[in-house]
């Protein structure tokens, strides 16, 4: 485990021991599991919803879209669809995360679910802070999460629903399961009538990987869009999407300047600039 791993377990523990696509920017220790819900889990040949219409909004990300928001290391999406409302990660710090929300207009009391990625502080600092002010959600984390984090979620209110194969969170979301990483991963599958959006938190397992994993849970559907965080993939892995098929690519967060700049270079017009501010829609 490298310092950077230990440190932000270290900061964990110490936070919770106490306690068409169109596009519209702005200015520019395992414990049991044993008493936490888990769901069924969806196979690669069951039948599932379609949305017609998604919007995702960053509120919280390293980079920027509109100068009025602030950033932060780490990674939060909004994502809306005519169902429901689910953040997908809370970033590292719930002000920055909340004041964020409350500059877009997005009311915390407006989120049903929460999904988290991975165990880093970047994707789960701000969820103390978010349920302290909505706990009428549920949350989704990978099963292999400490039970500390699981008893921090359900005494602040709110449902905990592990997460360890593919399986539905409703609608047309899904996740792809844990991965392996290290840490263990998992993202977010939004399945639309236009094909597949794949949402990252870090990509950790491998943002090739993850790609391939949704395309074997839906072997039938294209990928449009490829959004979050890369973990800093080589100039080959940014090929290799294009050969997977994924249409366009929204990269931020870990990705890394050079892949950003590699990714604009292949994808061209199929790149899009994201970070806090940015807004996408899907219909």
């Amino acid at each position: 485990m490298n310092r950077i791993h230990k440190a932000s377990i270290l900061v964990l523990m110490a936070i919770f021991a106490l306690g068409g696509i169109a596009l519209r920017g702005y200015p520019d220790e395992l414990e049991s599991n044993a008493g936490f819900h888990q769901e069924k889990d969806v196979g690669p040949k069951e039948e599932t919803g379609k949305a017609e219409e998604v919007t995702l909004i960053s509120v919280y990300d390293n980079t920027q879209v509109n100068p009025e928001l602030q950033t932060g290391w780490g990674f939060g999406t909004v994502v809306k669809t005519s169902q429901e409302t689910l953040l997908f990660d809370t970033g590292g710090d719930s002000e920055i995360l909340l004041a964020n929300m409350e500059k877009m207009k997005i009311g915390p009391e407006s989120i049903d679910k929460v999904m988290i990625s991975h165990i880093h502080g970047d994707h789960l600092g701000g969820l103390k802070g978010f349920l302290e002010v909505n706990d009428h959600v549920t949350v989704y984390i990978p099963s292999s999460f400490p039970r500390g984090v699981k008893e921090m979620i359900t005494k602040q209110g709110a449902e905990v629903v592990e997460i360890s194969k593919p399986q539905s969170i409703s609608g047309c979301l899904y996740s792809t399961g844990e991965l392996v990483g290290p840490p263990q991963e998992q993202s977010l599958l939004i399945h639309t009538t236009k094909g597949l959006i794949v949402m990252t938190g870090c990509a950790h397992p491998g943002i090739e990987t993850i790609v391939k994993k949704a395309k074997e849970i839906f072997s039938e559907q294209k990928v449009v869009l490829a959004i979050g965080g890369f973990h800093r993939p080589s100039p080959a892995v940014v090929k290799g999407l294009r050969a997977l098929g994924v249409e366009k690519v929204a990269p931020s967060h870990c990705t890394g300047d050079r892949a950003i700049e590699a990714f604009k270079k292949e994808y061209g017009d199929d790149f899009i600039a994201y970070g806090v501010g940015k807004i996408i829609e899907i219909n």
